[in-house]
């Protein structure tokens, strides 16, 4: 049958407009990209531009000195090797705690719960991400805190050779130390790190969990073999993503750690600053260029320190979204 040469003119145009939104596309997302990557770069460039003369001013070792003053601006003296300390050591014993917990619910969640209680108590999970800073911290210094007191007091006691569970420069008498606050910040970040397992669980393709069943494989065995190898870089997605909010967590932990002059013994009985509640903290005297500027590097090595952290757990996950 001979082709109408007519459609031919209307072939070529619904072709061309096809490219033209293709390229509209491809255009718009690539700048959408480029802004993403240059608002982080200028924000890297003016922390660092603001840090460098508070840094050449500093009196002492930016790196490895424990003292932070900032009181006279003409005698600067400021290291973060304490802030270091306490704000790894915080947002670490968060990610001990809340991992295996939120991939337990996640299992739980995705392969265990039948659907009619899956759902709500998926939801009640996730509106622990809603609950304000302020009234975690409020929690944990009131409430939480002195349930912890006998539990730290039996660590120090039974463990206390081990540098962990050593002698703090706080009182354990309060609860008011790096423990607590890893314990607040791990109940702050379940919610991100089941949500993310949760949802690269539940795209295990189910032929390769029938596989495992064939064979006559158990519940765990299923789970083992199919859920967790899919899941694995998920997994450590949204446990980095938890880190990152730990990291840069501010009130909760301003609110629930009994500040010290300095804290540098590596035990999770110290009290001390993060490095986000530091600066939180002495936000009503960025009144002068060089005392402001010190605070501002504290917040640069944290803004690196976090895209370290980022760097590391893509390399962990393979660059790649599944495992």
């Amino acid at each position: 049958m001979p082709t109408d040469p007519s459609t031919k003119p209307k072939a070529a145009a619904s072709r061309g407009s096809a490219l033209n939104a293709e390229w509209l596309f491809r255009s718009a997302a690539t700048t959408a990209g480029g802004v993403i990557v240059a608002a982080i770069a200028l924000i890297a460039l003016f922390l660092l531009v603001r840090a460098v003369p508070s840094i050449q001013a500093n009196e002492v070792g930016f790196f490895t000195s424990t003292e932070f003053n900032t009181s006279n601006a003409e005698h600067l003296r400021f290291g973060i090797k304490d802030l270091f300390m306490v704000t790894v050591l915080s947002s670490l014993m968060a990610l001990v705690i809340a991992v295996p917990i939120g991939v337990g619910i996640a299992l739980f969640l995705t392969q265990y719960a039948p659907k009619a209680l899956a759902r709500p108590f998926a939801v009640l999970v996730d509106l622990l991400a809603a609950v304000p800073s302020i009234v975690f911290g409020l929690w944990g210094f009131l409430v939480l805190a002195p349930k912890l007191e006998p539990v730290q007091r039996f660590l120090n006691d039974n463990l206390g050779w081990f540098f962990l569970f050593s002698d703090g420069n706080v009182s354990i008498s309060g609860g008011g130390t790096i423990f607590t606050a890893g314990v607040v910040l791990a109940v702050m970040i379940l919610p991100i790190i089941t949500s993310v397992s949760r949802e690269v669980f539940g795209l295990t393709p189910y032929a390769h969990i029938e596989a495992a069943q064939a064979l006559g494989a158990t519940k765990w065995e299923v789970v083992r073999m199919t859920v967790l190898p899919y899941g694995r870089s998920g997994v450590i997605a949204g446990s980095m993503l938890g880190l990152g909010r730990a990291l840069g967590e501010t009130i909760a932990v301003l609110v629930v750690l009994r500040t010290a002059a300095e804290a540098g013994n590596w035990s999770l009985f110290d009290g001390g600053y993060t490095f986000a509640s530091k600066i939180a903290s002495a936000a009503a005297e960025f009144s002068q260029p060089l005392p402001t500027g010190a605070y501002i590097a504290a917040g640069f090595v944290l803004f690196a320190l976090t895209f370290v952290v980022n760097a590391l757990a893509r390399l962990a996950a393979g660059g790649k979204v599944n495992g």
